[in-house]
C-alpha cells in the first residue's frame, strides 16, 4: 500500500517583541505565506515585561515555536564593548545604539532558523528606515541561503489594518493609542523619533526624555573613577563590575545628572536626512572616559590613524555591515591598538556633561620630566632649533618660488 509523503511546511522565523505589530504578524505571515511561524524574542536590556510573557504570548498569538533569550551580557560584552574600544560616535555624536542591537538580534534570529529549519526570516521594520537593512544584510552575511520578509513593507500591513486584524482574530494583545514617537531602547540607550519632532525647529520636551534628568536642575555633582584594563570598564569606583554593570551603573549615575541627551540631524543609509533624540548616559560617559585615557596611553601616530579607523568602523556598523570582512579587519586593529589602554580616569558628572578631571596609568606616555617646564626639565630644548630646521625646509624652498 501506497502511503502519500505529506508535504513539508515552510517554517519563517519572526523577530518579535510582544508588541502589537509583530504579535499581529506571527497570523499575517501565516495566512499570506502558508508558513509556520516560530516567534524570537531577544532581551538587550530594553526592559518591559518578562521574557517568559513575551513567549506565551507569541504562542497564544499562533507561533508553533516560539524562543526567548536574555542577551544582555552578550551585547554587551560583544557589540557594546567594540563600540566603546572604538569610541564609536555616527556623525561625531550618536552612539550607535540601535544600529549595535540589530547584529545581536540577527545573530539569535538566523541560529533559530537553523535549528528549526526555517527557509525565511521575517522582522517588522519600514521600507525606508535604517533597521531593515541592518537585518536583512546581517542575516545574509551569516546564512546567505535564507530569505527575508517584511510584512510592513511586502504585504502592507499598516496599524489600522493590524488593529482590525488582532480585533478580528481576538488575538490577546492590547490594541492601546499608538505612542506619538518611535522609540528603540536597549541597554545602551534609547532612540525617540517621529512625531512632532519631524518639524526640526520643534524643541523636545522633557517628555520625550526617559534615561536622563533635566540637566538644568540643580543637583550635586558626582564623581566617579572609571578603571579600564586593554580598553575594557573593569571597576567603577574600584569595585570590580562586568561591561554590563558599567554600562547600568554609568546609565544611572550619569543619566541622573542629565548627560547623554542628543538631539540631531543625521544621515540616514537610504539618503534621508532624519530628525532624532538620543539618551546613552552610560555609553557617552562610558567613551569619555575611555577616550581620554587613549590620550594618555596610546602613541601619536597609532592614536592619529586610528581616529580615522573609528570613523570608518562607526559608519559601517550604522550601514548594517557589522559582519563584513572590512569590519572584521578593522576590529583586529582596535584590538592591538588597545593592549595598553589601561588606568584609571576620574571625571566629575554635572550638569549634562562628564568632565574629566584625572588619569593615571602605568602605561602611560605622559612624562612629567620632559613635560614639565620648571626645574628638572629633561627635553633637550637645543635639538629643537635643528629639528625646525629640517621640518620646515620644504615649505621654505617652496615659499621662496612661489613668492619670487
Amino acid at each position: 500500500m501506497h502511503c502519500e509523503e505529506k508535504p513539508v511546511t515552510e517554517r519563517v522565523v519572526l523577530a518579535y517583541s510582544g508588541g502589537l505589530d509583530t504579535s499581529v504578524a506571527i497570523g499575517w505571515i501565516a495566512e499570506e505565506t502558508g508558513a509556520e511561524v516560530i516567534a524570537v524574542a531577544v532581551d538587550v536590556g530594553q526592559g518591559g515585561e518578562d521574557l517568559d510573557v513575551i513567549r506565551k504570548r507569541a504562542l497564544a498569538c499562533g507561533a508553533v515555536e516560539a524562543e526567548v533569550a536574555d542577551a544582555k551580557d552578550e551585547f554587551a560584552e560583544e557589540y557594546c564593548l567594540p563600540a566603546i574600544k572604538a569610541n564609536a560616535l555616527y556623525m561625531d555624536r550618536y552612539p550607535l545604539v540601535s544600529a549595535l542591537s540589530r547584529p545581536t538580534i540577527v545573530k539569535h534570529l538566523v541560529a533559530a532558523a537553523q535549528k528549526h529549519g526555517a527557509t525565511t526570516v521575517a522582522h517588522g521594520c519600514t521600507g525606508k528606515g535604517n533597521d531593515r537593512v541592518r537585518f536583512e544584510a546581517g542575516i545574509v552575511a551569516l546564512a546567505p541561503d535564507l530569505k527575508c520578509i517584511a510584512p510592513v513593507r511586502d504585504y502592507a500591513m499598516t496599524r489600522d489594518k493590524a488593529i482590525a486584524f488582532c480585533e478580528a482574530k481576538g488575538l490577546p494583545i492590547a490594541t492601546t493609542k499608538k505612542s506619538p514617537y518611535s522609540i528603540d531602547q536597549n541597554v545602551f540607550g534609547r532612540a525617540v523619533e517621529t512625531g512632532f519632532l519631524e518639524d526640526i525647529w520643534n524643541a523636545p520636551i522633557e517628555d520625550v526624555y526617559e534615561y536622563t534628568q533635566n540637566p538644568a536642575l540643580p543637583r550635586e555633582p558626582d564623581e566617579v573613577t572609571i578603571t579600564f584594563k586593554e580598553g575594557v570598564p573593569v571597576a567603577v569606583d574600584g569595585k570590580p563590575v562586568t561591561v554590563l554593570q558599567a554600562i547600568q551603573q554609568l546609565n544611572e549615575r550619569a543619566g541622573a545628572q542629565g548627560i547623554g541627551r542628543i538631539d540631531m540631524v543625521e544621515d540616514r543609509l537610504v539618503g534621508i536626512k532624519s530628525r532624532e533624540v538620543y539618551e546613552a548616559p552610560g555609553a557617552i560617559a562610558l567613551i569619555t572616559a575611555h577616550q581620554e585615557l587613549e590620550n594618555v596611553t596610546v602613541e601619536r601616530e597609532l592614536a592619529r590613524y586610528k581616529r580615522q579607523v573609528e570613523q570608518r568602523w562607526g559608519e559601517l556598523v550604522y550601514d548594517g555591515q557589522w559582519f563584513s570582512p572590512l569590519k572584521r579587519a578593522l576590529d583586529g586593529f582596535i584590538t592591538e591598538a588597545s593592549q595598553h589602554v589601561n588606568g584609571d580616569i576620574r571625571m566629575t558628572l554635572h550638569g549634562g556633561r562628564a568632565v574629566v578631571t584625572g588619569r593615571r596609568s602605568e602605561s602611560s606616555l605622559y612624562d612629567f620630566n620632559l613635560a614639565t617646564y620648571d626645574t628638572g626639565d629633561t627635553f633637550d630644548q637645543a635639538a629643537a632649533k635643528g629639528f625646525i630646521y629640517i621640518y620646515s625646509l620644504s615649505s621654505k624652498i617652496a615659499a621662496k618660488r612661489d613668492l619670487a
